[in-house]
């Protein structure tokens, strides 16, 4: 069995340090400018989900409940949570509030005004918006009087949580035959001169 190594404290083992510490990176470029990339894909995902359907004339709503294992979360609540990962993790490291999605999606027309209202959101920040989040400690409702330095909680929870959701979703539409690959998954990058 794997066991993460213990850290903090009583456990005689200092955490070594991660590498927003070591290089501080501003959150926004970290975080959010990747989550916003990684959505926009996600969008054009289901855009080729949809496509897809129509070549093989069947309803894109298949989608909507599809799952690749029985005790998983259909395609409609990977959707939803790395919705979710992505606009807590800008809230919580900036200090504001998120905005309060109900999860009644039940569309892929309702999917994609739900990842599009989560990158409109991201969008509205800049870099001063995450000014000392690296040392902002992030509550988490599950472990009552526990949390995370904002670095930490990007690194160790946020962002695998992210990528967690985004990676199913994604993993479920190639499952049930759309025609996606790496490139779909990375997306743009920026190609410089070399």
């Amino acid at each position: 069995m794997l066991r993460a190594p213990a850290h903090g404290p009583g456990t005689g083992a200092a955490r070594p340090p991660n590498s927003l510490q070591e290089h501080p990176k501003p959150m926004y470029a970290a975080a959010i400018t990747q989550f916003t990339k990684m959505l926009e894909n996600l969008d054009r995902w289901v855009d080729k989900a949809t496509q897809h359907a129509t070549a093989k004339k069947f309803d894109p709503a298949v989608f909507v409940t599809a799952r690749i294992a029985p005790d998983q979360y259909n395609f409609t609540r990977q959707v939803q949570a790395a919705c979710d990962a992505a606009k807590f993790a800008a809230a919580r490291l900036s200090g504001k509030e998120p905005p309060k999605h109900p999860d009644t999606e039940t569309t892929v027309e309702e999917l994609r005004a739900r990842i599009a209202s989560t990158v409109a959101y991201l969008k509205g920040f800049g870099p001063a918006d995450f000014e000392g989040a690296n040392a902002r400690i992030v509550p988490l409702s599950w472990m009552p009087g526990q949390g995370l330095a904002g670095a930490d909680y990007l690194v160790e929870l946020a962002s695998p949580n992210f990528y967690f959701h985004v990676t199913t979703a994604y993993a479920i539409l190639r499952h049930n035959g759309v025609d996606l690959g790496k490139v779909d998954y990375i997306g743009s990058i920026n190609l410089r001169d070399a």
